[in-house]
């Protein structure tokens, strides 16, 4: 019988240690998966000694329907990606990408590096946070649907959801302009917050999103993409190029064959 999934195996990051895994990190490269890599990999840089946040990664394929196999719906009820098991805390299962956030900064962020101590800057983080999980999020992945998956092109479908990422883009613009924001969602410096809305605003082009209406959003990709940490968050599972127009659109045909969306 063969195994439900692919084997585990560790990001470059911990490629050198034979010490164990001790968080299990279930992931596709979809802004909601890459957000979790990328701070295990922001938190394993600050906190470079602890050995709990040793991690490894089992690459969950869509085409195979992994995330709706019963050993995967033990972990995630929901069957949705990504999940994670804290051995740590006896297995424990995360699930939802905003919760596995939050539970890493909680755990393992003992010097608040990417939250506050303070409960009303921890609070603006949560909220920003629900913002991008409430919003962004859904929105953005509408408008990912009918631009580039639905077997049919629905015009309003298109502009309704593209027209309301682009309002919840002009939030996040309003505060990144803010003198006092320094250029990030929270406090003044980059926390759980950015990095949570961060990969879905990166993949803006996906979408149809025109980004040129918003130049501190710009300047935060960009500021955020530079950091070696994101760089190697996003190499988890796999690291992408920039596609062409061709291979945008195979690739879209290819999430409607695997997800029975096309005709």
């Amino acid at each position: 019988m063969s195994e439900p999934f692919q084997p585990a195996q560790k990001p470059e990051s911990f490629s050198s240690t034979n010490d164990e895994a001790k968080l299990h990190l279930y992931t596709v490269g979809t802004p909601n998966g890459i957000k979790a890599s990328i701070l295990l990999e922001e938190l394993h840089k600050e906190y470079p000694e602890n050995k709990q946040l040793i991690y490894d990664f089992i690459p969950i394929r869509f085409s195979e329907k992994d995330q709706k196999k019963p050993e995967f719906l033990k972990i995630n009820p929901n069957g949705r990606i990504p999940a994670l098991i804290d051995d740590n805390f006896k297995g424990h299962n995360i699930w939802e990408s905003a919760s596995i956030l939050i539970w890493l900064i909680d755990q393992y962020d003992k010097d608040f590096k990417f939250t506050f101590q303070d409960p009303k800057l921890k609070s603006d983080i949560f909220s920003w946070i629900f913002f991008a999980h409430g919003g962004v999020g859904p929105m953005q992945g509408q408008a990912n649907h009918f631009f580039r998956y639905a077997p049919e092109k629905i015009e309003y479908g298109i502009n309704r959801y593209q027209e309301e990422t682009s309002r919840l883009y002009s939030v996040l613009e309003d505060q990144l302009k803010k003198p006092e924001s320094k250029g990030w969602l929270v406090g003044g410096k980059y926390t759980v917050a950015d990095i949570n809305v961060f990969p879905w605003v990166r993949s803006y082009a996906w979408a149809g999103i025109d980004i040129t209406p918003f130049p501190n959003v710009k300047k935060w990709l960009d500021t955020i993409e530079a950091r070696p940490a994101v760089y190697a968050g996003l190499g988890v599972p796999t690291r992408t190029k920039k596609l062409t127009k061709e291979e945008e659109d195979q690739k879209a045909a290819e999430a409607r064959k695997a997800f029975g969306w096309g005709k």
